[in-house]
């Protein structure tokens, strides 16, 4: 499958132990803007402002499930093993080259369960776009989110530099990458 900058396939449904890896539904935002309004989320991403403003939930999630978007995201749903329907998202996004960069972030309530470690460990092995290479940053006051990275095999590229518009600033970040195959 070849990707340019839209992604014009379904995106697949995954599982784990734990988790569904699943697209959004318009069901999802309450949960989601319940946990994407929380400042500590908001600050960990480049792209969540804080305060979250009336109708942005709704609007990432009508970009995020349109037929031509420029980037593929999951759900990690936890009620298969009696968690909540929404725990976290992650995203995959194609990049040029047969590259992807990936990101995700899991509400505070999961923390330190082993979520995101999952998820990002079943993306790799479903690699839904076929890429050689996945890429990754983390702000580098995240070590958590490095953490779960170097787990499943990334390896750190360098060091730059973000805009977060929670914070308002660009924030110093590790660059991750992952060669496939």
């Amino acid at each position: 499958m070849s990707f340019d900058n839209n992604i014009l396939a379904d995106q697949p449904i995954l599982t784990t132990p734990r988790l569904i890896l699943r697209p959004l539904q318009a069901s999802d935002v309450g949960l989601l803007a319940l946990y994407t309004g929380d400042k500590r989320v908001a600050e960990g991403t480049r792209s969540i402002p804080h305060p979250l403003p009336p109708g942005a939930t709704e609007q990432f999630i009508e970009r995020a499930t349109a037929t031509e978007r420029d980037e593929d995201v999951w759900v990690l749903d936890g009620s298969t093993s009696g968690a909540s329907t929404v725990m976290g998202l992650l995203s995959l996004k194609p990049l040029d080259r047969q590259q992807s960069q990936i990101g995700f972030w899991v509400a505070p309530a999961f923390w330190n369960a082993g979520f995101a470690s999952e998820a990002v460990r079943a993306i790799i092995a479903a690699n839904p776009h076929n890429a050689r290479t996945l890429f990754a940053e983390v702000f580098q006051d995240n070590a958590a989110s490095a953490h779960v990275l170097t787990n499943a095999g990334f390896d750190y590229l360098g060091d730059a530099e973000a805009y977060s518009v929670a914070r308002r600033a660009t924030v110093p970040t590790w660059t991750y990458i992952r060669r496939m195959g």
